[in-house]
């Protein structure tokens, strides 16, 4: 977990989000998708906590441990990086990275980060709803 950011060097770190029952919860959120990963977002029921919380998911589907482990660092230093991103504070974001976060240039990546959070923050989306209703 990361605590506050020394001083002067912009605004704190988003703690990190471990539990699965919060994962869970992101779940039902907001989604957008981008080529190197799928976000997700939901506001956090009134809880003591303050601050954004992200967490990142890689699945076996995308490769062994050892490529798993590059895209997960890959994300969470995009996200470190990204001291500009307009996380929002009550809020938990979860990425589910794909493949494509691992071959992307860096920068790229970052650029995708920080598109795709503008995207759920907007207003016209939250006006009309998160997302579609899935079938049942």
């Amino acid at each position: 977990m990361t605590g506050p950011a020394p001083e002067g060097c912009g605004s704190p770190q988003p703690d990190r989000l471990r539990i699965r029952a919060d994962f869970v919860r992101a779940a039902k959120g907001a989604r957008v998708t981008a080529r190197a990963f799928a976000l997700q977002a939901r506001k956090r029921e009134s809880d003591a906590l303050e601050g954004a919380r992200v967490g990142f998911t890689v699945t076996k589907k995308t490769g062994n441990s050892v490529v798993r482990n590059r895209i997960r660092r890959r994300l969470r230093e995009a996200v470190r990086l990204g001291k500009t991103l307009p996380l929002r504070p009550d809020h938990d974001y979860v990425l589910i990275a794909r493949r494509e976060a691992l071959s992307m240039e860096f920068r790229a990546l970052s650029r995708e980060l920080e598109r795709a959070i503008q995207k759920l923050n907007d207003p016209k989306r939250a006006a009309a709803g998160s997302r579609p209703a899935r079938p049942t």
